[in-house]
């Protein structure tokens, strides 16, 4: 599976989140405390944007109605049999490489 350029750093402050789309498919890139990962874009609840949403505590927060995702394993803290996938992250040069499959 290919990386393929999302970002830089610079453009994702420590403890924030931003979307990304990679053709027709949004991924959330996740900054939490320096550690990039990214989740599936989409939230499992009702399909809001999870690149919009906020960090609390290593868990991304839906924007639509306040699900939590881990930023590492992309679990529900709630229900960990609920998760959205995760995907591989690296940075070259302050890019930020993102696998998409």
């Amino acid at each position: 599976m290919p990386f393929v350029k999302v970002g830089r750093v610079s453009d994702l402050p420590e403890n924030s989140v931003m979307e990304v789309s990679v053709g027709e498919d949004l991924y959330a890139v996740c900054n939490v405390r320096g550690n990039l990962t990214a989740l599936a874009g989409t939230c499992l609840h009702q399909g809001g944007p999870l690149g919009q949403g906020q960090l609390a505590e290593g868990r991304v927060i839906c924007p639509w109605h306040a699900w939590e995702w881990d930023c590492r394993t992309g679990e529900n803290p709630d229900d960990p049999a609920q998760r959205v996938a995760t995907y591989e992250i690296k940075v070259e040069g302050g890019e930020i490489l993102l696998q998409v499959p």
